[in-house]
């Protein structure tokens, strides 16, 4: 499918990684989960593993799908997947955004999220506290 963006619920000691938007300027200082764009070609989990690796210099293992597909403006549409790091030593580091921060369920709601991923804030929750 032409326009699918992939999403990592990078998740470990029961907290979720979130990284903070330096850009584009109307959404820079907001929070998502980390990813991008599928490449003619690739799947979605081998996408969401090179977003993690571009990203946030880390290898991870792509699980199963969290919540359901999110539309995007342009006709695109948000796909987030469990994820877990490969190496459970290695420190995720915010390689394109401005910062990294690891969120427990009880402050999914404090986060500025941006507006994709703040509708799956109840499917985050309930993969935290599984």
């Amino acid at each position: 499918m032409d326009g699918v963006i992939v999403g990592a619920a990078l998740v470990r000691d029961g907290k979720l990684l979130t990284q903070q938007r330096a850009w584009p300027p109307h959404h820079a200082g907001q929070w998502e989960l980390p990813g991008g764009r599928v490449e003619a070609g690739e799947t979605d989990s081998y996408a969401l593993a090179r977003e993690c690796q571009e990203e946030l210099d880390v290898a991870v293992t792509v699980g199963g799908r969290v919540g359901d597909e999110v539309p995007l403006p342009g006709g695109k549409v948000l796909r987030v997947y469990s994820a877990a790091l490969i190496s459970p030593g290695d420190e995720p580091r915010a390689v394109e955004h401005t910062a990294l921060r690891w969120v427990g369920p009880d402050e999914l709601d404090e986060v500025d999220w941006l507006p994709a991923d703040r509708g799956l804030i109840p499917a985050l929750r309930a993969l935290l506290i599984s």
